[in-house]
């Protein structure tokens, strides 16, 4: 038997001009937590997909337990042994857990058998694995770190020893990856072997027994990770030196141009998740919300930005008042200086099966300068998207490729790219690097500056708390709907910490 759980030799793949793996040599050791890390675009993710059987590689081998396997497609990777866990979740919403786990891996032909077979089963994993859930919730009803384990259990269930996560922390709040990492650590100590896919260094750093790091398709380094640091791992992903952390001078506000007053938002179901909201964002400054997932943030961007109607309150553009209780069209906000960048870019930000260049003038398709008399300007339109991609470094350079080929930094870069081109007075930006690596962020946060040194309002809101400290001139906290608290955003950590949980005296949280 070999220690080597996987091994891959040579493995080679591209999709026409796109060089995504150049002679790829991997190993990874049983019972270890194994980090592969790189750049967006990188080819970590077709590595993988190559090791699960979405893809077959143009040339190279792949060993499980020291014996060459022939993955033709993902039913042949459960077949030995490797379960996948996906950055965006394989799940049917409206199946039950139990359901989703059993999909795809009904053992009876007569189904009432076989359920009950499946929820032994279940239950013996959630409780081997400390991954209780709910067996008869609906996925679509659970929070998102819930949906994650059932796709770990659905793996688990299906017998694998080797469990691959891509990016699994990107969707996850940071109790929440906590939490993670404490099922990937029992697992591991369970004799589990686990490859994990990120970009973010410091997860690798506190998880991770070994990590390779890949840039531009090839296989660079692979260290034990109590041999490296940070800032190593940094610059082997992106072949330079990186700025961990944000060079800024200090803010100059003028004017507010964003102004929030009192401001009532109920969500779908009529649940208020903004309650009596009021603050304002001044030219020349960045605002950061910092609070865990779910706490009236999304609601409250959709508000400012014309998606979600509100209940009651006022909202100022430019000193010029926004219709919130009524249909307010985000075209007109657009119009009136008001740029914006989703949370959610594959559902809000982009159209996936569009080319780069139709994404690139989403919103801003009458401009004049993409219509050519009673039609649009298809090369005019394919230019500017050439030089958006050249001046925001979207790789590849290819204005013609389906945004749903481009890695998850890259489709950022060109939500980012469309809003802040347009010169806006106001920038209301939600979580601007989630999923992206550490080259990408280190860009982003660049731009973000620039565009407040401009003398732009921006108004951030992110879950990752040392990105909302990095960029803020002022940090707002909201708990439960409110904002709780205003800090400096060179406030203690802690101090933070307990007001994103809802206490507002950190004296009396002390004593």
């Amino acid at each position: 038997m070999s220690d080597i759980a996987i091994e891959l030799k040579g493995i080679d793949k591209s999709f026409g001009a796109v060089h995504a793996n150049k002679n790829i040599n991997l190993s990874v050791r049983k019972g270890t937590i194994h980090g592969i890390i790189g750049e967006n675009g990188a080819g970590k993710s077709t590595l993988m997909s190559i090791l699960y059987g979405f893809y077959q590689a143009d040339g190279g081998d792949v060993f499980v337990d020291g014996t060459r396997t022939v993955i033709r497609d993902p039913n042949a990777a459960i077949a030995a042994g490797i379960g996948m866990v996906h950055q965006h979740f394989m799940l049917v919403e409206n199946f039950t857990v139990l359901e989703n786990v059993m999909l795809g891996a009904e053992e009876s032909q007569v189904l009432t058998a076989g359920i009950t077979k499946a929820r032994a089963e279940l239950r013996r994993l959630e409780e081997e694995y400390e991954l209780e859930v709910d067996a008869d919730a609906i996925i679509e009803e659970l929070p998102v770190g819930n949906q994650q384990r059932v796709e770990i259990l659905k793996a688990l269930y299906r017998g694998a020893d080797i469990l691959i996560l891509d990016e699994p922390t990107g969707v996850l709040t940071p109790a929440e990856a906590d939490h993670l990492f404490r099922i990937l650590r029992q697992l591991k100590d369970q004799g589990k072997t686990i490859i994990l896919i990120t970009h973010k260094l410091r997860e690798i750093m506190a998880i991770t027994d070994e990590v390779s790091v890949m840039r531009r398709g090839e296989m660079v380094a692979t260290r034990t990770t109590a041999d490296t640091s940070v800032e190593e791992l940094a610059e082997l992903m992106v072949g330079r030196r990186v700025l961990l952390r944000v060079d800024k001078d200090e803010a100059r506000p003028g004017d507010v141009l964003l102004a929030v007053e009192k401001l009532t938002v109920r969500d779908s179901r009529g649940v208020a998740m903004v309650k009596d909201v009021s603050f304002d964002v001044r030219a020349g400054e960045i605002v950061g919300i910092a609070g865990v997932a779910g706490n009236g943030q999304s609601e409250l961007l959709e508000a400012v930005s014309g998606i979600r109607r509100a209940e009651k309150g006022r909202i100022l553009l430019n000193g010029e008042p926004i219709d919130v209780a009524g249909r307010t069209d985000p075209a007109e906000l657009r119009a009136r200086g008001m740029a914006h960048v989703p949370e959610d870019r594959h559902h809000m930000g982009l159209v996936l099966a569009f080319e780069e260049s139709e994404n690139s003038i989403l919103g801003y398709h009458t401009d004049p300068r993409y219509v050519s008399g009673a039609f649009l300007n298809i090369d005019g339109i394919r230019r500017d998207a050439a030089e958006k991609m050249e001046s925001y470094d979207i790789r590849p350079r290819d204005v013609r490729l389906r945004t749903a080929n481009f890695s998850g930094g890259n489709q950022q870069k060109i939500v980012l790219a469309r809003e802040m081109e347009r010169d806006p007075s106001v920038l209301v930006i939600g979580q601007p690097t989630r999923g992206v690596d550490v080259g990408a962020i280190e860009f982003i946060h660049k731009r973000i500056i620039e565009m407040r040194d401009a003398g732009k309002a921006v108004l951030l809101v992110s879950v990752e708390l040392d990105e909302i400290r990095s960029l803020s001139d002022r940090v707002l906290v909201m708990f439960d709907g409110r904002i709780v608290g205003e800090r400096s955003p060179d406030a203690n950590e802690g101090e933070l910490g307990l007001l994103m949980a809802g206490v507002t005296d950190s004296r009396e949280a002390a004593a």
